[in-house]
């Protein structure tokens, strides 16, 4: 029951209130955590920096899982009540519904007032790609891709650990993703990032799927294309560098009938319709129908659980 209650609050706090104040966020923690590790990262040979990646994501883990833990299995024991509110608050740190929202809807309002250079700026919160020479369509298929894949990466992945782990396992995956965001690219340190990525794509699989699944399903809802949903996701989700982001990129793209385009490296569609600021709303629209589903799977799930274990 306790894990039902917490899920519940946790979608409540994120839905009325949104994201927190980074200084107040654990993920800005994580930030800072990673970048002081980063600063005396070795520069020598890969096999070392290898190593030390793996030293700093497991000690990452442990510095944000285990407290919570520990908190958590104290509080269960003594005060019901606090462990809830304490699990809620944590675990909607590991997730953003509005706060993805929110990015997406700053960029469509940019477009909407020819704000051209605004919305290029704004994009700097939901991509990590240059955006400074993106004309429109190439910025509204960039946050059509963001929205996309951050259904899984920041809805569906971290309560699908939370269903499996507890709010620990849902702290650990948003440490592992964190780490993956901010090192786990190519370049100098492209041994430090290699196994935060690596593990980030494990992580991420069954969840990307399931969201690609579900964006199809979400279709129905929304009437939109549920064949060509189906049809491009089969076809398309390995254009991507990453083996997991292509799934519910290229269902995106199915569904709203347009051509998602990152320069240089994949094009998921088939241009059947023009990208215009319309295009995030219907992005947003499947967002919410997907997220819907999800929370109601969840719930679902642990409410068996209970049953089963009452």
């Amino acid at each position: 029951m306790d894990a039902l209650l917490i899920l519940l609050l946790a979608i409540a706090i994120d839905l009325v209130f949104g994201d927190p104040p980074t200084l107040v966020h654990p993920v800005g923690w994580m930030g800072k955590l990673i970048s002081l590790l980063e600063t005396i990262a070795p520069k020598r040979s890969a096999k070392t920096q290898f190593v030390y990646g793996v030293v700093i994501v497991v000690t990452g883990i442990a510095v944000f899982s285990l407290p919570v833990y520990f908190l958590l299995e104290y509080l269960d024991d003594r005060y019901s009540v606090s462990d809830i509110v304490i699990g809620a608050l944590l675990l909607k740190s590991t997730f953003s519904i509005i706060g993805l929202r929110r990015s997406a809807l700053r960029v469509k309002s940019k477009l909407m007032n020819n704000n051209l250079k605004g919305a290029q700026n704004d994009m700097g919160a939901l991509v990590s790609r240059n955006t400074e020479e993106l004309a429109e369509p190439l910025i509204v298929a960039a946050t059509v891709e963001s929205v996309a894949e951050n259904i899984s990466d920041s809805i569906v992945a971290p309560l699908f650990w939370f269903l499996i782990l507890g709010v620990p396992g849902a702290i650990a995956y948003r440490v592992v993703n964190t780490f993956d965001s901010m090192i786990g690219y190519r370049g100098e340190y492209e041994y430090l990032g290699k196994f935060a990525a690596r593990l980030d794509d494990v992580l991420n699989y069954v969840p990307a799927r399931l969201t690609g699944l579900m964006i199809v399903l979400a279709t129905f809802f929304s009437r939109k294309n549920t064949s060509a949903a189906w049809r491009v996701m089969v076809s398309d989700h390995s254009k991507t560098e990453s083996p997991n982001a292509g799934w519910p990129m290229s269902a995106a793209a199915g569904a709203l009938g347009v051509q998602l385009e990152k320069i240089g490296h994949y094009k998921l569609g088939e241009k059947n319709s023009e990208l215009s600021f319309h295009k995030i709303d219907a992005m947003l629209m499947l967002m919410y129908l997907v997220t819907a589903i999800w929370i109601l799977l969840c719930l679902a799930i642990e409410g068996v659980r209970f049953a089963l274990t009452s």
